[in-house]
C-alpha cells in the first residue's frame, strides 16, 4: 500500500477530550501512513517501535518509514500472546530502552493488538516516571477498545490486568486496512467489544452491528470503519467523563468480570480475551434478567448476536465457588466481593452486586450453554 495512495484517503477523526491530555483518534484505511500526524510527535526524538513476532514482520517496516524525522528508531519485538503479558516481558522492553540510552524525551509506539498496547503503554507510564507513547492498533479488539482510554498494564497469575497505570497516548492511529491480515478467530474476538459498546450505550448501534454482521465477518472496509469509529466515539465519551474509572467508566467492563475469571482460570491465552468477554456478556445478560432489570426479548437478542458472531455462549463447567474465587480479584470487587456491570435495558448499563442465589443460578446456566 503506497503511502501516497492511502494518506490522501478520507479519515474519520475523533477526539478524546481530557484537557491538556486530549488526543486524536484517526480511523480509516491508510491511517498508518499519516506521517503528518506522527511527525510532530517523533521529530528529533528517540522512538521505540514495540511490536510482536507476528505483527512486526507485517507492519514495522511501513511504520518505520513514517518516522523519518526521529533521531533514532529502535525495534522492540515481544513474544506474541496473552501468556506473555507479564513482568518478564515488560522488563524486556526496559532492557531495550536502557541499552539504547532512551531518555525522558523518548517516545514508544505500540504496534499490535491489546497485549502490545497494554504493555507498551505501561512501559511508557513508568519508564523514567513517564514518557510519551502512540497507539497503532492492528487488531479489531485493540482498535475498538483497548487502544483508547489510557488503561495500561500486565497480568498477574491471580488476576487479569491487576498491575498497571492510567497513561493516555498522544495519538491513536486505527488503520482498518491492517485488519485484512487478521486471522478470523481474532476478528471474531474483536466483535465482542463492538457488541458490548452497543449493549451498554447505544441500542441503535447494537441494531446496526447486527445488520452489518455479515459484512464485518467478511472484513468489509466500510463496515469495519463504521464499527471502529462508533465504538471509539462511545469509549471516548465515557473516558472524557470518567478517566480513572471512578464511576461511569466501569460500564465498559460489561461481560468482563465473568470474562476475566474465565481467562485467569483457563490460563492466559487459552481463550482469547474477546471470546471470554463474549461468554461473559451472555452471563451478565442472564444475571440482569434474573434480577428483573432486563426483559427477556432484549436478553435473547444479545445472546443471539453473540452466537451469530461466532463467539462462545457457554462458559467452562466450574463450580460456583471457583468462579467466585476468580472474580474476587476483579478490579471492581470491593473487599473481595465481586460487582457486575448489568443491563437495565439494551443500551443502558449499571453496576450492581448480585444476590448469591441469582449469581449461582447464572453460573449453573452458563456452564450448560
Amino acid at each position: 500500500m503506497p503511502g501516497g495512495a492511502t494518506a490522501n484517503r478520507p479519515m474519520r477523526a475523533l477526539q478524546v477530550s481530557l484537557g491538556d491530555r486530549s488526543y486524536p483518534i484517526v480511523v480509516g484505511a491508510g491511517a498508518l501512513e499519516r506521517r503528518d500526524l506522527l511527525e510532530p510527535i517523533v521529530a528529533g526524538r528517540s522512538v521505540a517501535i514495540v511490536s510482536n513476532t507476528t505483527v512486526a514482520p507485517l507492519y514495522a517496516g511501513r511504520l518505520r518509514a513514517m518516522l523519518g524525522g526521529a533521531a533514532q528508531v529502535v525495534d522492540v519485538v515481544l513474544p506474541d500472546g496473552e501468556a506473555h503479558k507479564h513482568w518478564q516481558t515488560l522488563n524486556g522492553i526496559f532492557d531495550a530502552l536502557l541499552a539504547a540510552r532512551f531518555d525522558r524525551n523518548s517516545v514508544l509506539v505500540a504496534l499490535g493488538g491489546g497485549v502490545v498496547g497494554d504493555m507498551a503503554g505501561f512501559a511508557a507510564a513508568v519508564y523514567q516516571r513517564g514518557v510519551d507513547f502512540v497507539q497503532v492498533p492492528t487488531t479489531l479488539l485493540a482498535q475498538v477498545d483497548s487502544s483508547v482510554g489510557g488503561k495500561t498494564g500486565i497480568n498477574h497469575p491471580l488476576g487479569k490486568n491487576m498491575i498497571g497505570a492510567f497513561h493516555q497516548p498522544r495519538l491513536v492511529l486505527a488503520d482498518v486496512a491492517c485488519l485484512q491480515s487478521l486471522p478470523q478467530r481474532e476478528l471474531i474476538a474483536g466483535l465482542a467489544e463492538v457488541i458490548k459498546h452497543g449493549a451498554i450505550a447505544d441500542r441503535a448501534y447494537f441494531d446496526a452491528v447486527a445488520d452489518d454482521l455479515p459484512a464485518l465477518l467478511a472484513k468489509d472496509t466500510a463496515a469495519l470503519e463504521r464499527a471502529v469509529a462508533r465504538s471509539c466515539e462511545i469509549k471516548a465519551d465515557v473516558v472524557a467523563h470518567d478517566e480513572r474509572e471512578a464511576g461511569l467508566r466501569a460500564i465498559l467492563n460489561f461481560g468482563h468480570t465473568f470474562g476475566h475469571a474465565i481467562e485467569a482460570g483457563m490460563g492466559y491465552g487459552e481463550w482469547l480475551h474477546g471470546e471470554a468477554v463474549g461468554a461473559g456478556m451472555v452471563m451478565a445478560t442472564d444475571l440482569s434478567q434474573r434480577l428483573g432489570l432486563l426483559d427477556a426479548a432484549d436478553g435473547a437478542r444479545i445472546r443471539a448476536l453473540v452466537s451469530a458472531a461466532g463467539l462462545p455462549v457457554a462458559a467452562p463447567r466450574w463450580s460456583a465457588e471457583r468462579y467466585v474465587e476468580l472474580m474476587s480479584v476483579d478490579k471492581k470487587a470491593e473487599r473481595g466481593t465481586p460487582k457486575f456491570v448489568l443491563l437495565e435495558a439494551l443500551g443502558r448499563a449499571c453496576v450492581r452486586r448480585a444476590p448469591d442465589d441469582a449469581l449461582r443460578a447464572t453460573l449453573a446456566a452458563a456452564a450448560t450453554g
